[in-house]
């Protein structure tokens, strides 16, 4: 078991499941997301970065595994990257230890660091709101509801909370406050795009950037993201609650007196060193590991 405890959260690793839970002055998209579980299948690769102040643990996920990386398209700060965590100085060698274990496993269990074609992590719990600036949107798995401030347009507030069914979403988009630009979060409808900017469109939050709570947004377009019919060119299937649920749950391992698995990974091992894939010391660290296992 291989653990790292700092203010900013807790990372656990168990040779399955990279289990992080947010600290308790966490940025509020963490907080929200809570304790998540990210089963080794899911992890493209893991890093520390190391500075004059200790520096920051990083976990690299393949792509289209989390709906909520989706969602931002990278657009997140490294406060609320739920998969990046604060390392202070006199941890630094616990983190590095951290980043030998779970390479070590991805070695092992041969982890392609490719794009998936399905969400591997079940993401947002429902119901999820957030937002902010001129409004706070809503979901219930079946609804997005849009209540707006009274910083909101007349053209918003006149009509009052606005609706919409899951069946009726083509699209959403979320794009954070960037300089002097707002952002927003926008849902659009299956008729076709609004071309109103997003502070008069009924359906879109404009996000104006002046709290972090406003980032939270996103949380709201992850959920509703991976329950649309399409969720990107990469999800060619609807993602439904049973496959999700499913797809979340981390790889068994095999028992570890199973000698013919391990003996057979042993093997594979020796052939990626010979053709050059691993580096003596990467294969001397993975071959190790599985004899600990046997």
């Amino acid at each position: 078991m291989a653990e790292i405890i700092q203010r900013d959260g807790t990372w656990t690793f168990d040779g399955d499941t990279v289990r992080i839970v947010p600290g308790g002055k966490a940025h509020p998209v963490r907080v929200a997301l809570g304790e998540i579980a990210v089963p080794v299948r899911a992890v493209a690769g893991i890093s520390f970065e190391p500075d004059r102040k200790g520096g920051r643990l990083r976990l690299r996920l393949r792509g289209g595994a989390c709906p909520v990386l989706r969602a931002a398209d990278g657009r997140l700060k490294d406060g609320a990257d739920p998969y990046a965590l604060t390392v202070e100085r006199d941890r630094t060698g616990v983190a590095e230890y951290f980043v030998d274990e779970v390479r070590n496993a991805l070695l092992i269990e041969q982890v392609p660091d490719g794009p998936v074609d399905r969400f591997l992590l079940p993401g947002p719990s429902l119901p999820v709101s957030g937002g902010g600036g001129d409004g706070t949107a809503s979901f219930d798995g079946e609804t997005v509801r849009l209540t707006w401030n009274w910083k909101a347009e007349e053209s918003k507030t006149a009509g009052g909370p606005a609706t919409l069914p899951l069946s009726r979403i083509a699209a959403v988009r979320w794009l954070p406050p960037i300089g002097l630009e707002n952002g927003y979060l926008r849902f659009e409808p299956v008729e076709g795009p609004v071309s109103a900017p997003p502070k008069y469109d009924m359906y879109a939050l404009d996000l104006w950037g002046m709290s972090k709570k406003e980032y939270t947004a996103v949380l709201v377009a992850a959920a509703v993201l991976m329950r649309l019919p399409r969720a990107g060119a990469a999800l060619d299937a609807p993602a439904t609650a049973p496959a999700l649920a499913k797809a979340a749950e981390p790889a068994a391992a095999p028992p570890a007196g199973d000698h013919d698995v391990l003996l057979r990974r042993l093997r594979e091992l020796g052939e990626l060193h010979r053709a050059g894939v691993l580096t003596d010391d990467e294969f001397s660290t993975a071959k190790q590991a599985v004899l600990r296992s046997m």
